[in-house]
């Protein structure tokens, strides 16, 4: 049994995260600013309300917790088209010197294609989409990542193709070969399901894998 701290897990890739580590077996702190309002039963849950970017709310969260997930995400507008993004690279901010000063050291982070190196697998027209409607969301997703991989932590980061709101179905691929990475699709669950088994097996440290089906 491992003690998971998930920040995010209110929605999306998060809440998924808290209901499959649930499911086998493990302990969650779910972290959001609407944790209270996370409608599951379970005696593994512990629901912890705080602000990502805030190291006094992710201090306290991180006590005795064996590994941190995190699944932030904005809500999706037209201004994501023109408005700087800054919550990935900001909650990165406040949460590794925390993390490298007293624990725990492995983390996992979701970003997505198109993030750090990996636009550059994607074609000039999906390239010229994905800077359009999702360049500022990704220019702080690269920028998270690069911090990420400057720290000392045991991480990793899952870089999932388009989501879709499904259930997982176990039957996904990891690529971490950069000649293999491509745009598809991916459920939200198969997502989770790769950041707990992650967690279990001690795998894909300091990788950056594109998820896809």
């Amino acid at each position: 049994m491992t003690r998971i701290l998930v920040i995010g897990a209110s929605k999306g890739i998060g809440l998924e995260v808290v209901k499959q580590a649930l499911s086998r077996n493990h302990e969650v702190r779910a972290f959001a600013r609407s944790a209270d309002k996370i409608e599951l039963d379970a005696a593994g849950l512990e629901r912890w309300p705080g602000d990502a970017t805030s190291a006094g709310d992710l201090a306290p969260a991180l006590d005795g917790v064996d590994a941190v997930v995190s699944c932030l995400g904005i809500e999706e507008s037209v201004s994501m088209i023109w408005k700087p993004v800054s919550l990935f690279s900001k909650s990165t901010e406040a949460l590794l010197p925390l993390m490298e000063e007293k624990g725990p050291k492995r983390l996992l982070i979701v970003t997505g294609i198109g993030a750090g190196e990996s636009i550059e697998a994607l074609s000039w027209i999906e390239r010229q989409g994905h800077s359009f409607l999702l360049g500022e969301p990704y220019k702080d997703k690269t920028r998270q990542e690069e911090m990420v991989k400057a720290s000392s932590l045991d991480w990793t980061i899952a870089r999932p193709t388009i989501l879709r709101n499904r259930k997982g179905t176990g039957r996904y691929k990891v690529l971490t070969d950069p000649k293999s990475w491509r745009m598809g699709l991916i459920p939200r669950g198969d997502v989770a399901h790769f950041l707990v088994q992650a967690i279990e097996d001690g795998a894909h440290i300091r990788e950056a894998p594109v998820l896809t089906s």
